[in-house]
């Protein structure tokens, strides 16, 4: 009997953690679809990534030299569902953490570059064609 309830027991975890693992699948693929965004142009926004930099610390698909280590790889950034791992990823959060990641999080890594809006949209279209 008490075999039956430890095997029960463990059961029952496997379908809770299936579950869960199925939600956060579900939560990831939620994000798959480009933002669409008003007068951005995606190509200024690949130019910008590297006239900012922004290699020097990520890894950008398609900015040559973009092997930086010191912040996460920028690979698949569309299909992510945070960043910054707390805001989630959507155009108006991602343009404010680029003009200003230090007042969203206070003495992270990512210093200000001074990203003015126009160039901070141009760079989130470019981010959401990583796939």
């Amino acid at each position: 009997m008490t075999v039956q309830l430890g095997v029960l027991k463990v059961v029952a975890l496997m379908l809770l953690a299936g579950g869960v693992v199925s939600a956060c699948e579900k939560d990831q693929s939620d994000t798959t679809a480009i933002p669409q965004m008003a007068e951005a142009d995606s190509g200024h926004g690949k130019a910008l990534m590297q006239s900012y930099g922004c290699g020097s610390c990520h890894t950008v698909p398609g900015i040559a030299g973009a092997t930086g280590l010191v912040g996460p790889p920028l690979t698949q950034f569309a299909r992510r569902v945070y960043v910054a791992g707390m805001l989630r990823n959507t155009p108006d959060n991602l343009m404010n953490w680029l003009k200003d990641p230090q007042a969203i999080v206070p003495g992270n890594a990512m210093p200000n570059l001074g990203v003015t809006p126009r160039d901070a949209r141009d760079m989130a279209a470019y981010l959401y064609t990583i796939r």
